[in-house]
């Protein structure tokens, strides 16, 4: 658990980092998502459709980021960013920025240290079933491993800055988001869900477009479990709310 040192909503500052690679379709309207007041930081990721322009054009700090991988471009976000709070949402359109200060609030008045949004779909296609099979497994084995009971492990999500470099993440690929789940357990979190809309993205995915992009990111994902040591916990304990039931 984090103690709430950090100012009240009104001025506390918040960045939303949003890694990018190809997303010259969805950039605008994701841009134009971003609550007023907050710094969106696109994180450039090798993008060849003219991304970065776009992004900068819109008013987005643009940083680059040459290694590819998701964790790679999350953790140059992170590093870029000097705010209070760092907000992650995937940069193609099939999450609103719009709904995270739902997120951030739950920080800020100390229900939640990390706050996960738990995508529902809204559309034909927004989560292919090999996304959500892949999604299941893995959800499984982080109950199993941290005794951390999610339904999702989605990319949305807010804390704390410095409480997220303190968890001192490694992986730069897209095993990214479970670590910070993982690390964040361990280390006592509260690490609290809350529903968010789920749209088919723009733009053709990277990651669970495919089989073998779902299979990747799967076994990415299972080795961070595999690496992580398994930390002294009490049976039955863990850093998460209850979760509450389906439509709740």
């Amino acid at each position: 658990m984090i103690t709430p040192t950090e100012p009240d909503a009104e001025t506390t500052r918040v960045d939303v980092v949003l890694p990018c690679l190809d997303e010259a379709g969805a950039l605008p309207w994701v841009l134009g998502r971003v609550p007023t007041g907050w710094r969106a930081i696109v994180v450039d990721n090798g993008s060849t459709d003219g991304s970065p322009e776009i992004a900068a054009d819109h008013g987005a700090t643009v940083v680059h980021e040459p290694r590819r991988g998701f964790g790679a471009a999350c953790h140059t976000g992170l590093l870029a960013s000097d705010a209070d709070i760092v907000c992650f949402c995937d940069c193609d359109a099939s999450l609103d920025p719009g709904t995270l200060p739902t997120l951030v609030r739950l920080v800020l008045d100390g229900t939640a240290d990390l706050a996960l949004g738990r995508r529902r779909p809204d559309g034909r296609g927004a989560w292919p079933l090999r996304a959500r099979l892949g999604n299941l497994a893995l959800t499984r084995m982080l109950r199993r491993r941290a005794g951390v009971r999610l339904g999702d492990l989605g990319p949305m999500r807010a804390a704390r800055r410095r409480a997220l470099l303190d968890l001192d993440l490694t992986d730069r690929r897209s095993g990214y988001p479970l670590q910070m789940v993982v690390r964040a357990a361990d280390a006592g979190w509260r690490v609290v869900e809350r529903d968010v809309t789920y749209r088919p993205r723009t733009g053709k995915s990277k990651v669970t477009g495919t089989w073998l992009g779902t299979f990747q990111a799967v076994r990415d994902m299972s080795e961070v479990l595999r690496g992580e040591p398994s930390p002294t916990r009490p049976a039955g304990e863990s850093g998460t709310e209850p979760r509450p039931p389906e439509g709740a």
